[in-house]
């Protein structure tokens, strides 16, 4: 597991009962989590006294308890600088577990002594493009929500890179890799968190299941000729991190060399001194 154990300002500080507590910089919220099933007794204070949780609702969906949880507040990893603030169906506008993969991509660049062109589908709000950014890249940014990638380009300013090298494109991640391969352009290291369900513009319905292996054969043909790395992430329930492998090795590796390497993705909680799996990735690296 790789574990993205180096946080200051975001802590699980507990879990049980399908729900996580934690901490988000000085607020402590409550918000669902499938992968809790076990009920072990909640005895942190935090549980009562909380600034915001999430509820889930019988007929789907859900809400947000605010409390005294303002719109959006800032949270830093190392020299990182990100906004976070209750969105809808629980989310924060980060997901801090990839932290661990924001240090993978930073040390694979700063190992390259050249020049990286990075692309990063499904990007969001841009944690890994201002990680690859911060150290040095060049990064091509691709997400279909224009309100993410607002918000990721307000991150790389908070965090002082609003001058580097930054594509920001608001685009199909598959039409838009369709049109990079006829443009001739390619890229040195690929990150990409394709959802595991959703429509496409037109209306095409996305399953990951069904849908990842040929978008990440697609995908391989903006690789240069020389690339340093491709990282693969599934929030996918039952999907196990062997499947990326697979075909990982079968896509890249095959072509390449180099090897794939996948792992579950976990937080540290502070009360059991355990650590809560967050999803899965793969790395492929020469």
């Amino acid at each position: 597991m790789w574990i993205a154990n180096k946080w200051n300002d975001i802590e699980v500080i507990d879990c049980s009962h399908g729900e996580k507590l934690e901490r988000w910089g000085e607020r402590v919220l409550v918000r669902p989590d499938p992968q809790v099933i076990w009920q072990t007794e909640r005895e942190h204070p935090g549980w009562q006294d909380f600034d915001g949780r999430y509820q889930r609702s019988k007929s789907g969906g859900g809400q947000w308890e605010r409390g005294n949880l303002p719109q959006r507040w800032q949270v830093e990893y190392g020299d990182l600088k990100f906004y976070v603030g209750p969105m809808n169906f629980k989310h924060m506008g980060l997901f801090p577990e990839q932290a661990a993969n924001w240090d993978f991509v930073r040390e694979k660049i700063a190992v390259a002594n050249r020049p990286l062109q990075i692309l990063n589908l499904f990007a969001y709000t841009g944690g890994a493009t201002i990680a690859a950014a911060a150290a040095g890249a060049s990064v091509c940014h691709v997400d279909a929500a224009k309100g993410m990638v607002a918000w990721a380009k307000e991150n790389a300013t908070l965090s002082g890179l609003s001058d580097r090298p930054i594509r920001w494109i608001v685009d199909d991640c598959a039409k838009f890799v369709q049109r990079e391969i006829r443009r001739g352009r390619r890229y040195d290291g690929i990150i990409m968190d394709p959802p595991s369900y959703g429509r496409g513009p037109d209306g095409e319905v996305w399953k990951l299941e069904e849908n990842l292996y040929p978008f990440v054969e697609l995908v391989s043909g903006v690789l240069s000729d020389d690339p340093a790395f491709v990282v693969i992430n599934s929030y996918t329930t039952g999907l196990s991190p062997s499947v990326l492998t697979y075909m990982s090795e079968r896509i890249f590796t095959k072509r390449f060399g180099g090897y794939s390497e996948s792992r579950e993705l976990g937080l540290p909680v502070t009360e059991s001194g355990l650590i809560l799996p967050c999803g899965a990735t793969c790395r492929w690296q020469r």
